[in-house]
């Protein structure tokens, strides 16, 4: 399955949740330095899907807050 995610790195708030839009919004307290940010959202996706780590892979916007993943299930 692919999702569009929206990434809100240092957040406060941490979660997932569904935007108007479709896309989900995933909050992350982690930087977005050295590709922190990145495996807290993909760790957050696979607590949220339950699956585990390897099976979420960000396919686009790996600099980028959006991004396109893919969950295999």
């Amino acid at each position: 399955m692919r999702v569009q995610i929206q990434v809100v790195p240092r957040a406060r708030k941490l979660g997932i949740e569904l935007l108007p839009d479709g896309r989900l919004q995933v909050r992350v307290s982690a930087p977005a330095e050295g590709g922190r940010a990145n495996a807290a959202v993909i760790e957050a996706l696979a607590k949220h899907f339950n699956v585990p780590k390897r099976a979420v892979t960000i396919l686009h916007g790996v600099t980028s807050r959006s991004k396109l993943v893919e969950v295999l299930q």
